[in-house]
Parts: C-alpha cells; sequence; structure tokens
C-alpha cells in the first residue's frame, strides 16, 4: 500500500511526523479520508475523531478542530488540539462531560453561550469515546 508522510502541529507541540497509509478526519461536513496521491486542498475540520493507519497499527487522536492541508509531498494537520486515546485522562474527561451537563441543565439558561456549551459537551464525548479504542 502505498503511504505519505503525516505530520500533525498544534500552538504548543508537534507530534512526530509519521509514514501512514490513511487518515481520516473529522470535516464540518462529515468525516473525509486521505490516501496517497490524495487531490490537494485545504480543508476545514471539525471537533471529532482522527484515524491514523500505518503499516502496521491504527492510532486514534482526540481533536477540537482545525485544518488539515493536503499537498503532493504529504499532509499537514493544524489543530487546537489533539490527544492520543493512550493519552486521555478519562476521570477528567467524564468530569468535563459533567460539568457541560449541569451547566446545560442550570435554570441560568439567559446567561449561557449555547455554542460553547455545545461545544464543551461535543469535546468531552469525542474524548470518552476516543479514549475507550
Amino acid at each position: 500500500m502505498s503511504t505519505f508522510n503525516l505530520d500533525i502541529v498544534t500552538p504548543t507541540r508537534n507530534l512526530d511526523e509519521m509514514v501512514v497509509s490513511y487518515v481520516r478526519c473529522p470535516g464540518l461536513d462529515g468525516s473525509f479520508g486521505i490516501m496517497a496521491n490524495h487531490q490537494e486542498g485545504i480543508f476545514s475540520l471539525d471537533i471529532g475523531e482522527i484515524m491514523i493507519k500505518t503499516n502496521s497499527e491504527t492510532k486514534y487522536y482526540s481533536t477540537s478542530g482545525g485544518f488539515a492541508e493536503i499537498a503532493n509531498d504529504g499532509v499537514c494537520i493544524l489543530v487546537e488540539t489533539v490527544e492520543s486515546a493512550s493519552a486521555i485522562d478519562i476521570s477528567r474527561a467524564e468530569a468535563a462531560l459533567q460539568r457541560a451537563r449541569d451547566r446545560k441543565s442550570s435554570s441560568d439558561k439567559e446567561n449561557l453561550d449555547q455554542l460553547r456549551l455545545a461545544s464543551a459537551l461535543s469535546r468531552a464525548l469525542i474524548r470518552l469515546r476516543v479514549a475507550k479504542k
């Protein structure tokens, strides 16, 4: 199977460059996959799961959104945050989910930023789902 170089970059760190055969990303309009010789482009990423396949393993990451740049020499994923499944603290993610649910059910709905609340819920749910893989 053909491979390509993948870089994942956040504002605070760069993950090691990987040689991969397939990447699935959470696009704003749904998930999309990238294989070697993919058409070039820049795609917006949503909160979700990034799946990376190498010749020997499959890895899962949680992300809070960003961009994927596909070029002829590889792919660069630029995201606000990224966590591998093994690095996710499940108790911390469960606590974040509970805080978001508590805020959602609070009686002070006028002062809630609904978009921010939905984003917090989505991030917590994705982190928990990815952590179980």
